[in-house]
């Protein structure tokens, strides 16, 4: 079995093949979702105004709406007025707000006014932070209504603002990491995804030695199926914890991603190398070529990170992909590593999930061990 590892592992350090699927296409897919998630408290949603009635208290409204942290004003001229609202009907913008002529006179009289707020149907997720912006603004100027009435009723200072003071507050409480940023999501995503493109370089691999006749010579050889199947399994274990240990090193070093308990996290990588490898190990002894194999590793990989939350958070996604997602390993190495990173968790907390991942690799090893003989023959015939 040892000349079988060392070949191995000599031919899988020479294969460029590996470095670009394990290594380089990982890194640049973190570079290209962490410039998209991982800059979220400079994210600014733009609110475009048209202000008609170009008055005092209009202009005191619109920078009120415009010094709220995260917004961004961006103010309309009333000839541009259409215009604007032919975007929004083809769907070029999100949003309009209008402030009506008679806006001042109106909050002078003690009058309703009406504000207009012209929206895409389609961006409601859009639309919903500027409504939300736009009640707070609206419920400052009612207060401020409020204040003088009860004033006006002979109230002092103290007895205007307890009165105006809910009797409900709600205290923020922190539960988890001050550490959270949109990289804490990208970084472990993408290992675990990567990891199992482990199976083309398995499928590879294995075809090589069949076709090269490689494989048919084992039998004239003391080497048992279990030792050939180890001695080709274990250089790819190898792989694919130095790819994660590299992946996690440069998530530390370039994005400062706080890696947590370095022993549990040591754990997880060395469960889900196990299991994407066995997963390998079986794949490569079931499809009946390269190309076939090629298109069930990207089926595992791709759709696994789609349901098993590697890209967005599993609880996000509908009740019935977080239910798939469940019977995928990557649900459960993404969510041990999200426990470990974000959470603080130790190996007591992720014993269910490790156990998961190395059910999933034994039951990999276990498949290709019965199909081994079929393998076999195949490549004598």
């Amino acid at each position: 079995m040892k000349p079988i590892l060392l070949k191995e592992l000599k031919i899988v350090l020479k294969e460029r093949a590996n470095f670009i699927f394990l290594l380089a296409m990982p890194i640049v897919f973190i570079m290209m979702f962490a410039s998209i998630f991982g800059s979220d408290n400079d994210t600014k949603i733009t609110i475009h105004a048209a202000d008609l009635d170009q008055s005092h208290v209009s202009h005191d409204f619109m920078k009120q709406i415009g010094d709220v942290k995260g917004m961004e004003l961006k103010t309309v001229s009333a000839q541009k007025l259409n215009d604007q609202l032919d975007e929004i009907k083809k769907g070029q913008q999100s949003s309009l707000l209008v402030i009506p002529k008679g806006f001042q006179s109106d909050l002078k009289a003690g009058k309703q006014t009406n504000l207009k707020l012209y929206q895409d149907p389609a961006s409601k997720s859009e639309v919903a932070p500027i409504q939300s912006v736009l009640k707070n603004v609206s419920g400052a100027y009612r207060e401020q209504n409020l204040t003088k009435t009860l004033a006006a009723m002979g109230q002092s200072k103290d007895q205007v603002k307890q009165t105006l003071t809910s009797p409900i507050q709600v205290k923020n409480v922190k539960t988890s990491s001050d550490h959270i940023s949109g990289v804490d999501q990208v970084v472990p995503g993408m290992t675990v995804m990567f990891v199992f493109y482990i199976i083309i370089s398995m499928a590879r691999r294995f075809f090589k030695e069949k076709e090269s006749g490689l494989l048919a010579r084992t039998q004239s050889t003391a080497v048992r199926p279990l030792q050939y199947l180890v001695g080709m399994w274990v250089p790819f274990v190898c792989t694919v914890i130095a790819q994660c240990v590299a992946l996690f090193a440069f998530g530390h070093f370039v994005y400062d991603i706080k890696l947590g308990d370095l022993p549990s996290l040591a754990a997880i990588v060395l469960c889900l190398s196990i299991c994407g490898t066995g997963i390998g190990l079986a794949i490569s002894l079931l499809v009946s070529g390269e190309a076939v194999a090629m298109v069930t590793a990207q089926i595992i990989a791709l759709g696994g990170a789609m349901v098993g939350g590697l890209w967005v958070p599993s609880y996000l996604m509908p009740k019935t992909v977080q239910t798939i997602g469940h019977f995928t390993p990557q649900f459960w190495a993404q969510k041990s590593l999200q426990d470990v990173i974000v959470h603080g968790a130790h190996i007591g907390n992720i014993a269910g999930a490790l156990g998961i991942l190395l059910a999933f690799g034994i039951a990999g090893l276990v498949v290709a061990s019965l199909r081994y003989p079929g393998f076999l023959r195949s490549a004598t015939n």
